[in-house]
């Protein structure tokens, strides 16, 4: 059974100013998930579920998945922000979607097979989505809690314009995951990488694997996600800041020795758009790849 690949296409985009998601980068106008899907299909996917908001469908599927469906079959699903478990209500005051787990989540209808799981706005790079489907290949049939992550060292996953949010992890000496703590602003200052939290900075080592948040799952994440959702809920949901994240519910499967989560490496190199400012060198980059001929002018 192929793999499919969820792209996880509703943020806000805010820091960028704008929907990044779409954003022109390429040489031929190629958005930066563009490159997943078709970095993906390489790999051997067999579809791609993008996870959108429903006031972009319209130049989503314009922009978007008339291009990439030539290549490797496309659906798509909505992250609304009441999608919500029995017994609770939307507030008022709820801006933003609910967060990363919250939009896997909204994918559960439509994914009944092994699963990896990207952000559209980051460039994972080619080898990384070969090594996480050589992975699920070794997977016994009928195994259901065995999942995976593609690890990045933070030195290679920094912005030069902001702060930026990691999931930072160790490893038993197996390479499973024994913890990822979602730090949401991680920083070079002084030469030194740190992470900020409530106003104090704690210095983190360049090597240290994070997660930007390239999983892989089996299905049975999906059951996870909505019993941990409705804990989420009874202690955020008057937060109108709170967010349910992919990391933070990873996490807690390890503690309770529900799951466990190999932690994969590969020589593929990330860059990404955090900041509008961040721009110019993804377009550079973009062309430079283009150039050496690892990707097809336009596709």
């Amino acid at each position: 059974m192929k793999p499919t690949l969820v792209v996880l296409a509703a943020g806000m985009g805010s820091r960028y100013g704008g929907l990044k998601q779409i954003d022109k980068l390429g040489p031929s106008g190629q958005a930066i998930l563009q490159y997943s899907c078709f970095d993906a299909a390489r790999a051997g996917f067999g579809k791609v579920v993008f996870v959108i908001r429903r006031d972009i469908e319209k130049d989503f599927k314009e922009v978007i998945i008339s291009k990439v469906s030539k290549s490797i079959p496309c659906e798509y699903c909505f992250q609304d922000k009441d999608d919500l478990p029995e017994g609770f209500s939307l507030p008022a005051d709820r801006e933003k979607p609910w967060g990363t787990a919250h939009a896997v989540m909204a994918a559960r209808h439509i994914v009944k097979e092994p699963f990896a799981v990207i952000n559209a706005d980051d460039f994972y790079g080619k080898e990384a989505y070969q090594t996480i489907a050589d992975y699920f290949k070794t997977l016994p049939e009928g195994c259901t809690n065995q999942y995976c992550m593609v690890g990045y060292p933070v030195a290679n996953t920094l912005s030069d314009y902001g702060t930026v949010s990691r999931g930072v992890c160790n490893r038993d000496a197996e390479g499973n995951l024994t913890t990822v703590v979602e730090r949401t602003k991680i920083i070079r200052e002084n030469g030194k990488i740190v992470f900020i939290e409530d106003d104090a900075k704690t210095e983190i080592a360049e090597d240290t694997p994070v997660s930007m948040n390239f999983w892989g799952f089996m299905p049975s994440f999906f059951d996870y996600l909505v019993r941990d959702f409705s804990s989420f809920l009874k202690e955020n949901i008057s937060k109108p800041k709170a967010e349910f994240l992919i990391p933070t519910v990873v996490d807690n499967l390890i503690k309770s020795n529900t799951a466990k989560t190999k932690v994969l490496t590969s020589n593929a190199k990330w860059f990404g758009v955090t900041y509008k400012e961040d721009r110019p060198t993804v377009v550079k980059k973009f062309q430079d790849l283009t150039d050496c001929g690892e990707y097809p002018a336009d596709f």
